[in-house]
Order: structure tokens, then C-alpha cells, then sequence
């Protein structure tokens, strides 16, 4: 039987680094920053986004957020910023020393989610 997605990320313990890298990436990003500067709360913001990276790759870890369409609902996501977003998680991921094969499954992922965020 082959590894989960969560297991071939390493887990929790790995999953949180890489996390506190994509928000310092999305930060840095002059495309995306001022999203994330509205919010208040980064610690649970953090805590939301590896629980939501655990459960959607298969990990034991619950979801508690909210939905991804009433997370980004009025936001006006364009597609521009979404690829900006991805291409934050990447060099996050390339930095905390990835496979290609995993980024490749976490974009394709995050791509079949794009309904969810883009122009709701």
C-alpha cells in the first residue's frame, strides 16, 4: 500500500513549518499582501490552514475553519491571485525540501478547488 499524501508530507510535524513559510511568502507577495494583512488573528489563521492541509491529505486531524467558498465569499479572488497563492506554497515547499511529485499533487489540488475561491 502506497503513502498517504500526509504521510509523504511528513506529517504534522512538517506540515506546520512549511505552513509558517507559505503565510510568510503570501506576506511578502505584492500581489496578495493586503489580503493577508486584514487578518487578526495569524496564530489561529495558521492553525486553520495545517488542519486544512492534515485533513484534505489525508491525515487524522479535524477541519474546524470555515468552508472554502464562505471563507473567500465576497473576497473577489481573481484567478491572478490565486496563481500568486500557489506560487507562494511551491517556493514554500521547495524550500522546506519537497518532492516534485508532491508539489505536483498539492497544485493539482489546490486547482480543483479554484471554484471554491476565484470570483465567489
Amino acid at each position: 500500500m502506497s503513502a498517504t499524501l500526509y504521510e509523504r508530507l511528513g506529517g504534522e510535524e512538517r506540515i506546520k513549518p512549511l505552513v509558517v513559510d507559505v503565510i510568510d511568502n503570501h506576506y511578502r507577495n505584492p500581489l496578495i499582501r493586503s489580503r493577508f494583512e486584514k487578518i487578526s488573528d495569524r496564530a489561529a489563521f495558521e492553525r486553520h490552514v495545517v488542519e486544512f492541509l492534515c485533513a484534505g491529505s489525508g491525515g487524522p486531524q479535524s477541519y474546524t475553519g470555515k468552508d472554502l467558498m464562505s471563507a473567500h465569499k465576497g473576497m473577489n479572488v481573481s484567478e491572478q491571485e490565486l496563481v500568486a497563492a500557489i506560487d507562494d506554497i511551491v517556493a514554500a515547499m521547495t524550500k522546506n525540501g519537497y518532492d516534485q511529485a508532491e508539489k505536483n499533487e498539492v497544485v493539482a489540488i489546490l486547482y480543483s478547488l479554484k471554484g471554491d475561491v476565484v470570483r465567489v
